[in-house]
């Protein structure tokens, strides 16, 4: 988007990582040792977000690396577009099956449908434990109120949702952030100049997701930053 790839993030998104380890250091290890864990990666696929939707495609397949060995990770795909179109995949196991589900979208002009995310995940829960859920997006346009009961319903089922902002929209921002708390998840924002540091943090939530704490050691040993830093939160 106009901006250097390689210029460091900007010093705004230090608090925002820094809170979002903070929160992740209370959470429990979600997932038993020797079980594979089950992660939904959840992206809003609307007109503003075609830009980064490469971005967005190459951290997943980043997210599966980081699961490898830890017991595993299997994750589903859940997207928006256009005018309500809500989808999701099956379950899948690998970062290749995965980017072949993500290269057949495109995004599409359309509404924000977190509330469908939600409920979604709720569902899947109820089938089998579903240890995170992680959102990308860069905006909000629903009631605030419908999406903080769903994040609270989420919340008592012990599925934290992760939120992952693009952009600075302040609407979105505050929705995002009673999201994560209510769903005892955590909030971060980012732009194109820190995806790198957003890279990092998906990786060691899918190796938590996954692994558990000894997964994050084992990423943290191949000099991880963001594993580092999350293990170090967490301990």
């Amino acid at each position: 988007m106009g901006k250097d790839d390689n210029a460091p993030a900007p010093a705004s998104t230090r608090p925002e990582i820094a809170e979002f380890l903070e929160r992740v250091k209370s959470l429990a290890v979600p997932n038993p040792q020797g079980r594979r864990g089950r992660l939904i990666f959840a992206l809003d696929a609307t007109m503003s977000r075609q830009p980064t939707w490469d971005t967005a495609c190459a951290l997943q397949a980043d997210m599966f690396h980081a699961a490898a060995g830890a017991g595993g990770l299997d994750i589903q795909l859940v997207y928006f577009r256009g005018l309500g179109e809500c989808r999701a995949s099956g379950w899948v196991a690998s970062s290749e099956r995965l980017a072949q589900l993500m290269s057949a979208i495109d995004c599409r002009g359309g509404h924000t449908q977190i509330g469908k995310v939600l409920a979604h995940a709720r569902k899947e829960t109820a089938k089998q434990r579903v240890q995170a859920v992680v959102f990308v997006g860069d905006a909000m346009e629903e009631k605030l109120d419908d999406l903080c009961a769903a994040a609270g319903e989420l919340g008592l089922l012990g599925v934290p949702v992760f939120m992952f902002q693009e952009g600075d929209d302040a609407v979105a921002a505050n929705a995002f952030r009673e999201i994560a708390r209510l769903s005892r998840g955590a909030f971060c924002s980012f732009d194109t100049g820190a995806a790198q540091e957003l890279g990092e943090l998906l990786r060691a939530v899918a190796a938590y997701a996954s692994g558990g704490l000894k997964a994050l050691a084992a990423l943290s040993e191949q000099r991880e930053r963001g594993a580092k830093l999350l293990l170090a939160q967490l301990k």
